[in-house]
């Protein structure tokens, strides 16, 4: 006759109640640690995320500015290093 296996019976009495110390202390200090990256990351996303939109502001900035450059100058077409307005070779602004 075949034996029957089958899923092995533990003695709840004998099985410990907690873990030891030291194995808590571990488990505490990892879930912690993923605690605390992920708040971490979260700020940094919300950094980010405010950065953008003064990037996105700065951008409406600049070409609200080339409209009024545009408007003084006939062109936008300017060197920022130096200022130097860089009209097309038949000295005229842009139409």
């Amino acid at each position: 006759m075949a034996k029957r296996k089958g899923p092995k019976l533990v003695d709840l009495k004998a099985q410990n109640e907690k873990v030891t110390t030291e194995d808590l202390n571990r488990l505490q200090n990892v879930v912690k640690a993923i605690t605390s990256t992920q708040n971490e990351v979260g700020v940094l996303e919300t950094r980010k995320h405010n950065l953008l939109h003064q990037v996105f502001e700065l951008q409406d900035l600049l070409a609200k500015l080339q409209e009024e450059l545009q408007k003084d100058y006939g062109t936008t077409d300017i060197s920022i290093a130096d200022g130097s307005i860089n009209y097309k070779e038949n000295g005229q602004a842009d139409s």
